[in-house]
């Protein structure tokens, strides 16, 4: 059976249970999610915002986002608590070329929802569908100061790929190491069940 994105988004909304027993709801970002999405951005401390890639305190950069949803090429999910939009991962993939055949995950957490595990239920959401899709690899990119988070995706199977010193330059042009992680998922699925 051949994979459909479409298909993959009728499985949504979902409804989780965080480990301090919070119920959250994952969902695909939808075109009206523009106002609470931007919400969601300008609530990330300016220290953390200036490591994201995109100018997104901008509400013109979210309304892109939102207007032109291509789940085939990124396939957002929000996080719902408390009726608000309390995070949001992302799938990225390339649909040709030499990396087609891996996915970039992109994770972010309002603070105020941190701890609770919400950002470990995105990973595996978006973990389960670059399987379904067919994906062979995920790789999450990180600048050296993000330890907490390299720590998360360590503890899920993935592997530090590259670290340069000094690589990259965040919003304020301030350089900072980056550090591409990376999990194979054909390995994953070999090893799944091996031992028990």
């Amino acid at each position: 059976m051949s994979f459909s994105i479409e298909l993959e988004l009728q499985k949504f909304p979902k409804k989780i249970a965080l480990k301090d027993g919070t119920k959250a709801t994952l969902r695909p970002l939808k075109a009206d999610d523009e106002k609470e999405f931007h919400q969601l951005f300008q609530g990330i401390p300016e220290h953390e915002r200036m490591f994201i890639k995109h100018r997104v305190q901008d509400i013109k950069v979210i309304r892109d986002w939102c207007k032109n949803i291509d789940v085939g090429r990124n396939l957002p999910l929000v996080g719902l608590l408390d009726g608000k939009i309390a995070g949001d991962a992302t799938l990225h993939q390339q649909l040709g070329g030499w990396k087609r055949h891996i996915g970039r995950v992109s994770v972010l957490v309002h603070p105020q929802f941190r701890g609770r595990g919400l950002a470990r239920a995105f990973i595996s959401e978006i973990l389960d569908i670059a399987r379904r899709a067919g994906l062979e690899r995920v790789e999450a990119e990180f600048i050296g100061e993000q330890e907490t988070a390299m720590k998360m995706f360590a503890m899920l199977g993935f592997n530090k790929l590259v670290h340069l010193e000094d690589y990259v330059k965040d919003m304020q042009a301030i350089s900072h190491d980056y550090i591409l992680m990376g999990l194979d998922l054909r390995t994953d699925e070999e090893y799944a069940g091996v031992g028990g």
